[in-house]
């Protein structure tokens, strides 16, 4: 047990005492959460020009309606209250007579204006959109511009415009317009959490304000992490045992030690450089997330939970990545075998946002039982608001033991074979017979 122990800290070292390490440890994190990042700092960052808009109202009744409701919200939220600094741009919306003759040249018209930048986009109203009827083409609303997937004067539009046409309908039913207000006025839901009972004083706990933040940004936070730190553990085995079979180390170290030894040091040494990644990300965060007086939403309660699965994927994972590595000849079978074994990690990535929405669903729950998707998908539906029954984590916990020591033996079975055979390229039919046979 002492090489074993000899051999984790020599991997540990190696690892940790190189700039490649703390440069690493720096940049994964903006790396891996670089397009959150990005959407923060840029979130206010907006084009403020003035967004020109023509209106080809076949209807009649609605241009004048929009066009006095663009003026209220340019009032309203284009600058600044405190600092009249201009923040938002105006909408300045511009009627254009409909030609009857020839709309689809007209249409032309104004898409080339839009492309010479005269007009951000040009919104075109069919005529019997006050009483639309079978025919949809001539209620139809349609809203034309280079970039219409993620333009946002289209959403602004709706209200104004269907509010228009609301009281329109009203009016020729002899309904009075301030009646009509009222009867239309809007009202948003509050989304909220639930109510809850203080632990210490039993007294009932006012519910907070639903946070996407933390409803989403949490979860997605913890499962990433958990991803940053199987990369920086685990998958660097691979190549780590092929490069020292290759230049022969290999063999020096199996004149003392066992291959069993060889390869649980390996796995031991690459627990210990995410062990020590985790403790500076995690104790960064909370020092970071108190600083901000946000203290009440860290997770205290997850972390046991994150800890023991994050070292039994290193060990589950670990064990898998030592293998291919010990069936490697050269850095060309490394990475064609790097990508089928990052697999496991990488599907769970791929369903964070169905999850986080929706972690009591069968499906959700189903994954994070199933061994290796279990250490993130579990942590992640762990770090939702929503209560998980406490037995899914503690089976998750069980079926990751399990599955770690069947791939630690696996795993030792191929690695006993591969370690010493020089000149053969790995097949896998080769793979499964060593796993088999040994």
């Amino acid at each position: 047990m002492r090489r074993v122990f000899w051999l984790a800290r020599r991997e540990y070292l190696a690892a940790v005492k190189t700039k490649g390490f703390v440069i690493g440890l720096a940049l994964a994190p903006v790396v891996m959460c670089g397009s959150i990042l990005a959407m923060v700092l840029l979130e206010n960052r907006v084009d403020t020009t003035d967004k020109h808009i023509a209106i080809v109202d076949h209807s009649g009744v609605v241009a004048e309606a929009l066009i006095e409701a663009a003026e209220e919200r340019n009032a309203e939220v284009v600058y600044d209250e405190h600092t009249d600094k201009k923040v938002k741009p105006a909408y300045v919306f511009e009627p254009v007579e409909a030609d009857l003759e020839n709309p689809e040249a007209q249409r032309l018209e104004l898409s080339d204006r839009v492309r010479n930048g005269e007009l951000a986009g040009f919104v075109e109203i069919g005529p019997d959109v006050l009483h639309p009827g079978e025919d949809e083409e001539r209620s139809r609303i349609t809203y034309y511009s280079r970039t219409s997937a993620f333009d946002e004067i289209p959403g602004w539009m709706g209200w104004p415009l269907n509010q228009q046409l609301r009281r329109g309908r009203l009016a020729e039913v002899g309904i009075d317009t301030e009646v009509a207000n009222e009867a239309l006025t809007w009202l948003n839901i509050q989304s909220m959490e639930l109510v809850t009972v203080d632990e210490e004083s039993g007294a009932i706990e006012e519910a907070r304000k639903s946070n996407k933040g933390r409803a989403l940004g949490l979860p997605a936070g913890m499962m990433i992490l958990l991803f940053i730190l199987i990369l920086m553990g685990a998958t660097p085995l691979l190549q780590s045992i092929m490069e020292e079979k290759t230049q022969r180390i290999a063999e020096v170290l199996l004149g003392s030690v066992t291959p069993s030894q060889f390869m649980a040091g390996k796995i031991l040494g690459g627990a210990a450089v995410s062990l020590t990644a985790s403790s500076v990300y995690i104790l960064g965060g909370i020092a970071a997330v108190t600083f901000m007086g946000l203290s009440e939403h860290i997770p205290f309660h997850i972390l046991p939970w994150f800890f023991a699965f994050m070292l039994l994927a290193i060990v589950m994972y670990g064990s898998v990545y030592a293998a291919l590595g010990a069936v490697c000849t050269d850095p060309k079978d490394a990475q064609n075998l790097l990508f089928p074994a990052m697999m496991p990690t990488m599907i769970p990535m791929f369903v964070i946002v169905p999850v986080a929405k929706e972690p009591l669903a069968g499906w959700a729950t189903g994954m994070s039982l199933f061994p290796p998707f279990t250490p993130p998908l579990m942590l992640l539906r762990l770090a939702t608001p929503v209560d998980i029954p406490i037995w899914q984590p503690w089976v998750g916990l069980l079926g990751v033991i399990l599955f770690a020591a069947l791939f630690v033996w696996i795993g030792g079975r191929i690695f006993r074979v591969g370690i010493l055979m020089q000149g053969k390229s790995p097949t896998l039919a080769n793979i499964v017979k060593w796993a088999i046979k040994g």
